[in-house]
């Protein structure tokens, strides 16, 4: 037996099960951080998409009822600017409110599952401004693209912020 390589475990007589065990152990199983859950990314990615389409759509249907928008059949004709910066004042608000639900419902990183559904949120909105550009009041929908990421980013600071405290 050479003594410049010497078996610890073998001169010892320890069992080598816990040095292999030692070997097996990978340093990122060690972490705190909440494992990965696709299907509830997901599930909180569409839950804050529902919130704010569902909320958008209930307050435009209270509106058109009331009288303070026109009917849905004139509303690209009559809808005034002061109307479309009502639609716009809670549509920001949706906006914030389901970010921030997407970030409380996230299994780990809840500022990029919100700024995720600020992505969507602008595309979505960049479509729409494309699909009625003709139609006319184009600054409604630019502002609605650009202010989906700030909202995002906004719902998703309310969370995280909440979590620090």
């Amino acid at each position: 037996m050479r003594f410049d390589k010497l078996d610890v475990n073998a001169v010892l007589g320890a069992d080598d099960s816990m040095s292999r065990i030692r070997r097996q152990v990978r340093p990122h199983v060690m972490t705190t951080e909440t494992p990965r859950n696709l299907p509830r990314s997901i599930g909180a990615f569409f839950a804050g998409l529902a919130v704010n389409f569902i909320g958008a759509t209930a307050i435009d249907a209270i509106l058109h009822a009331t009288g303070v928008f026109p009917p849905f059949e004139k509303t690209v004709t009559e809808m005034t600017d002061e109307l479309y910066v009502l639609a716009l004042s809670y549509r920001l608000f949706f906006g914030v409110a389901g970010s921030a639900l997407t970030a409380k419902l996230a299994p780990r990183r809840p500022m990029k599952h919100a700024l995720f559904l600020g992505g969507v949120g602008t595309v979505l909105s960049i479509t729409g401004a494309i699909a009625m550009w003709q139609l006319g009041h184009n600054w409604y929908p630019i502002l609605l693209a650009v202010s989906a990421l700030p909202c995002s980013w906004l719902g998703g600071r309310f969370v995280t912020d909440s979590k620090l405290s």
